[in-house]
């Protein structure tokens, strides 16, 4: 695989926290460049994976547009998309999602996404949520007043949730980005000027010593490194023309070529340039482009049809689990985190990691393990049990705990001798239900953080049939919980009529159902409550099912199409858009973290330690 030293433009942004405008320009412009030699190809190629982290820039200036892992081949009329996809929310386009077809005005709109974060610092609101009329894309000057209107509203149409309302080509898009200010108005092809990364510490470039930029060479060559699934890599090479006939110009190019060098060609690719090279390096010759003939084919579309006593079957679309996670986003920006458990060490302790799986940090250190955990409100503290030897059904002798996540401060909660576990931290941040069996078998209490007030919230007992209650979740209002039932020989889903102290209310049954559910969770608006579902006998794999709150009355849920099986304990990211799970699709291998979209889609695989991860929870916003 072809070697490219340098940064990419994430690095630079977190360097620089934004980048200057006309950097931004240039860099637009030349990934134009690219994309539109892609998009001319025969057949055309879409990159489908265009944000920060694929645009390197070397040390010398030049620009790559690099992983071509998900680019897909556009053959004929096809209607439906060839290659596995992810999202990455905020770069990608409304109709990247599920099984919306793409086309190469999806690439023109991640490069708008792309020029968007690098001049705000901030990722843009995701394109799903904004046709869904959820949120609005935030303009690009208020979050930076000092980019230019034009520039901004340049951006701001490759960025329009609709194709049709975006440029329709990346030609459009690189013209508009170059007639957007003074300074590159009169830019030809090859008067494109950015500056270069910082050398390494302790050396000083001659370029960087002069204080000033350095400037594209009429020789530089914009090289996209196409990274297959084929693993075949291409540079692609254009041909340079010479100087516009401006006397400063005409000047410099007689000069480079009396001393050193000779032009490059290739008529094949023909658009900007965008790079920095020291004014006394020499031509490169590039090899000639070679683009991959496969296609690359995803599993067939199968549909699943839901059997139930009370069910609505639902068609579904087995989603395609990639290699190349994507990283969700809360809307308008900020990385995700999640919590989760996991043995790597050989007993259970609470980590984090980021959203794409990387990052991973233990919190915790209990000499008898810890797992359970449950983010407070504002994302700063978490709750969890101790002792927790492994995975279990019941913990017997846990007792629930508090750290503070940036301190490492603990704190223990009060304690009874049943055992307290599978704590849930209720919205407004006061309370904190949980499981105990502190009467012998497990009930729903809740502590009040104020003052340790233990509340008994449910009677498993009263209700006919019914043997205990556990596995509380509260509604986003802190007004209800969702809890388990053991009744009648099943699990079933019920809510509470009222979260405060009195209890006594009847409560209702959710779902319907002949088999058993478990582990309940809300979306994060409220309207529906998610629950995995296994036979009475417990011997076929959990599935994931949704019941719309509104619609209880019904007592029918669907099933949310999410393939292979299992999938256990979601959790949804704050913006809703995301769910992570808990699943081991091969009894062979170990059970892992994984994460789909919230409609089941793009199902991908975030830990791959051997040890065994389980109870993920997603972090709260508030604390970013």
């Amino acid at each position: 695989m072809f070697y490219i030293e340098g940064e990419d433009l994430r690095q630079r942004m977190e360097r620089l926290n934004t980048i200057p405008e006309e950097d931004a320009i240039l860099i637009g412009a030349a990934v134009c460049d690219a994309l539109g030699y892609l998009h001319t190809r025969k057949p055309p190629v879409l990159h489908r994976d265009l944000k920060p982290g694929n645009i390197k820039i070397t040390s010398d200036g030049q620009v790559f547009l690099v992983d071509f892992g998900l680019a897909k081949l556009v053959q004929g009329s096809q209607a439906t998309t060839t290659g596995a996809r992810a999202m990455t929310p905020g770069y990608s386009p409304p109709e990247q999602y599920g099984t919306a077809r793409t086309d190469p005005r999806s690439d023109i709109y991640s490069l708008g996404a792309t020029l968007y974060a690098a001049l705000t610092g901030v990722i843009p609101e995701d394109g799903l949520a904004r046709v869904m009329d959820n949120v609005e894309l935030t303009p690009i000057r208020k979050h930076n007043t000092k980019v230019s209107r034009r520039l901004a509203a340049a951006i701001e149409k490759a960025m329009e949730a609709y194709p049709d309302d975006r440029y329709q080509t990346a030609d459009e898009f690189r013209r508009s980005l170059l007639n957007s200010s003074s300074k590159t108005q009169r830019f030809t092809e090859l008067d494109l000027n950015i500056s270069v990364p910082p050398p390494p510490e302790g050396t000083q470039s001659e370029s960087t010593a002069q204080g000033g930029k350095s400037q594209i060479s009429p020789s530089t060559p914009v090289n996209v490194v196409l990274n297959a699934v084929t693993s075949a890599t291409v540079r692609l090479r254009r041909r340079v023309r010479r100087f516009a006939t401006q006397g400063a110009w005409i000047g410099f190019a007689f000069l480079l070529a009396a001393g050193w060098f000779s032009w490059v060609n290739n008529p094949a690719f023909r658009s900007s340039l965008i790079g920095m090279l020291p004014p006394d390096m020499a031509a490169t010759y590039m090899p000639s482009p070679v683009i991959p003939t496969g296609t690359f084919t995803p599993p067939p579309p199968t549909a699943t049809t839901v059997v139930g006593e009370t069910r609505t079957p639902i068609p579904s679309v087995i989603p395609t689990e990639t290699t190349l996670p994507p990283t969700p986003t809360a809307l308008g920006g900020g990385f995700g985190q999640l919590a989760f458990v996991s043995t790597k060490t050989g007993i259970p302790q609470v980590y984090i990691m980021n959203s794409d799986g990387g990052n991973v940090l233990q919190v915790t250190k209990e000499q008898d393990g810890a797992c359970q955990p449950d983010w407070s409100p504002d994302g700063k503290k978490i709750v969890y049990i101790s002792p927790c030897h492994q995975k279990t059904d019941l913990y017997n002798d846990s007792s629930l705990y508090i750290m503070d996540v940036e301190t490492g401060k603990r704190t223990a909660l009060p304690a009874s001798l049943g055992g307290d576990f599978e704590p849930a931290w209720c919205p407004d941040g006061k309370r904190i239900a949980f499981t105990s069996q502190r009467d012998g078998y497990p009930e729903i209490y809740m502590i009040i953080l104020e003052n340790n007030q233990i509340v008994r919230l449910t009677r498993a007992q009263s209700i006919s049939g019914a043997i205990y209650a556990r596995m509380p979740a509260w509604n986003p209002y802190g007004s209800q919980i969702a809890y388990v039932l053991k009744r009648t020989g099943l699990s079933q889903i019920w809510v509470t009529t009222d979260g405060d102290a009195n209890m006594d209310k009847p409560n209702d049954r959710l779902v319907a159902s002949p088999n058993n559910d478990t582990l309940p969770a809300w979306t994060p608006d409220g309207q529906f409550v998610v629950f995995s579902e296994t036979s009475a006998d417990g011997t076929a794999p959990y599935s994931l099912w949704s019941m719309r709150y509104e619609d209880r009355a019904s007592r029918t849920a669907v099933r949310v199409p999410i393939e292979p099986l299992p999938v256990v304990d979601v959790s949804f990211s704050p913006d809703g858009y995301w769910m992570a799970f808990e699943s081991w699709p091969d009894a062979t291998v170990n059970q892992d973290i994984y994460m789909t979209t919230a409609t089941g889609a793009n199902r991908t695989r975030l830990t791959t330690d051997p040890g065994y991860d389980f109870d993920p929870v997603w972090r709260p916003n508030s604390q970013k």
